[in-house]
Formats: C-alpha cells, sequence, structure tokens
C-alpha cells in the first residue's frame, strides 16, 4: 500500500505539472519526451537484469506488458487530455471519479477478487471523496452533462476505463509470473511498458512539429518534462508494479484517489488556488477510504504469509 501510496501521489503532481508546458507542446511530443528521459534514467539501472528477465520472459508476458504500454500510457494520455479540450472539468471529474469503481467491478469480474463489506465501503468513500474534490456534489455546484460536450465525455470516459484496464492487465502480469515463476523486477517492467509506449508515441508526435515546438521552449518546460520522464514515469511507475503485486487491484482502485488528492494539495500549496470545504471534505474521505483499505488488507495479508510459512 505505501508504493501504490506513492504512485498515485507522483502521478497527482503531473496535473500540476502540465501548467506549465499546456500550449507549448503537443500531447504526443510532451510524452515521447518524458518517455525518452525516463528510459535514460533506467536503462543504465537494470541492463544486467533487463537482459536476463527479456529471455526468460513467455509469449504472454509480452502481450500483457504490449497492452499495458498502450491503455496505461498511450490510450490514457491520449483520450483524456484530447476528452478536457472538448468538455468541461466538472462533468471531466464525474467520469474520471468513477476509475476506481470501475477497476472494482473489473477485478471481480475478470480476476475472480472477492470484496467485502469494509472494502466495499472504502472504495465507496474514495469515488464520493473524489466526486467532492471536483464538487460535484455540492448544492448547487451546476455540474450536469451537457449533448454539446458528448464526446469529450466519451473521450474521458474511455481515458477512465483505459486507467482501470492498465490496473488489471498488472494484476494479470503479477499472476502470470507466479504461475510460470518467471521474476519479473519494478523497474525491469517500467523500462520495458515505457520503452514500447515510446514507440507508440513516436510516429504521432512527428506530426506535431516536435523539434521547432521544443527549440523554443524555455527551461522551465525542460524542468516540467524531467520531472515527467524519470519521476511522474519511471519512479510512479516503479512503485506501482512494486505495489501491485503485492496488493489486490480492488485495493489500488481505492487508493488511486490519492491522485486527485494530491492534486488539489499542490493546487493550493503550489499554485495559490482556493479549496473550498467540499474539496478538504472529500480529502478526508479518501482517507478515510484508504483506512478502510488498509483494514481490510492487513488480515488478508497475514493470512497470505501464513499460508506461504505452511
Amino acid at each position: 500500500m505505501f508504493y501504490l501510496l506513492g504512485a498515485f501521489s507522483l502521478a497527482g503532481t503531473s496535473v500540476i505539472a502540465a501548467r506549465f508546458v499546456h500550449g507549448r507542446l503537443g500531447i504526443f511530443t510532451i510524452t515521447a519526451v518524458s518517455l525518452f528521459f525516463s528510459l535514460v534514467c533506467l536503462l543504465p539501472l537494470c541492463r544486467g537484469k533487463l537482459a536476463q528477465t527479456v529471455r526468460r520472459l513467455s509469449p504472454r508476458h509480452w502481450i500483457l506488458l504490449s497492452f499495458q504500454a498502450l491503455f496505461g500510457v498511450f490510450l490514457f494520455r491520449l483520450f483524456l487530455l484530447y476528452g478536457l479540450s472538448r468538455t468541461s472539468a466538472a462533468e471531466a471529474g464525474i467520469l474520471t471519479g468513477a476509475t476506481p469503481a470501475v477497476t472494482a467491478l473489473l477485478a471481480v469480474l475478470l480476476l475472480k477478487e472477492a470484496i467485502n463489506r469494509a472494502a466495499m465501503l472504502g472504495i465507496l468513500c474514495t469515488v464520493s471523496g473524489i466526486l467532492l474534490i471536483q464538487g460535484l456534489l455540492a448544492p448547487g455546484s451546476g455540474s450536469s452533462f451537457s449533448l454539446s460536450h458528448f464526446v469529450g465525455n466519451v473521450l474521458v470516459l474511455c481515458a477512465a476505463v483505459s486507467e482501470s484496464l492498465f490496473a488489471i492487465l498488472s494484476r494479470s502480469a503479477v499472476v502470470a509470473t507466479n504461475d510460470n515463476s518467471v521474476p519479473l523486477p519494478p523497474i525491469v517492467q517500467t523500462t520495458l511498458v515505457s520503452a514500447m509506449a515510446l514507440m507508440l508515441c513516436l510516429i504521432p508526435s512527428l506530426v506535431e512539429a516536435p523539434f521547432s515546438a521544443l527549440s523554443a521552449i524555455g527551461w522551465s518546460e525542460w524542468l516540467t518534462l524531467v520531472w515527467y520522464g524519470p519521476f511522474v514515469t519511471a519512479l510512479a511507475f516503479i512503485f506501482w508494479y512494486a505495489g501491485i503485486s503485492r496488493c489486490h487491484a480492488s485495493t489500488a482502485a481505492s487508493l488511486s484517489g490519492m491522485m486527485p488528492f494530491t492534486a488539489l494539495l499542490l493546487s493550493v500549496i503550489v499554485l495559490g488556488e482556493h479549496a473550498g470545504w467540499q474539496q478538504w471534505s472529500g480529502g478526508a474521505l479518501i482517507i478515510a477510504g484508504m483506512v478502510l483499505i488498509g483494514r481490510n488488507q492487513a488480515p488478508e495479508r497475514k493470512a497470505h504469509l501464513q499460508q506461504a510459512a505452511e
């Protein structure tokens, strides 16, 4: 759970960092450059493990890793960024707030994970907290779906589903590793997924005239791209894979509420934006959800260790 908290907290910083490159670079250019910086840091650290692991991966592993790069990086950023350009932030908040619930539902349907009352209550608290942070549960918030923004709403919903599918695929890769006794260290998994996602972004980024755009940006934009690479991409993904190998996908779904909560805190501290009572109440609900999930995870972890000892 500590690893998952770190992963989602780092992911939340990307919302603030986007302020410094918004409108200056294309979507695929931002993604490609950040993935390049992440690989520059990752490859020297896992060179030995990478060669050993790649030789032992099964076709199923390669398929799962490819789909993780497709859904977790490429399609998620594509749907979300294009969707936000066509719909309001309030409507997008409604749809992205459904990510924990979608992940939990897919975990039950596809991975056959069981969810008890405490875990279900934790998921509900997390989803409610996200909606409050977006100001969608407050009376008179004025949030409503508009038919004119239908396309944008669909794109944001596709981003939420892509994030959920990424979580399920990551957990499936853990199961495949356990079944085949193939070690897949988090840093190696992050390197492979980053490389695959970079290949997916290269051709679309060329349409955005990346070289001229990159030559025109300043030092603050370059620092933002560096932050996106080694930290938001590399370190966050390492934390994610280390956490998802130890927790159920439904647990990760609930802890994903740290992403909007971190974005809220940083927007107040760094950007000086105002947060009302509904945002802070939403943060309290997210913390309550994590506590409930943590209480549910502890007995499961204890039982797993006892079973392994036997």
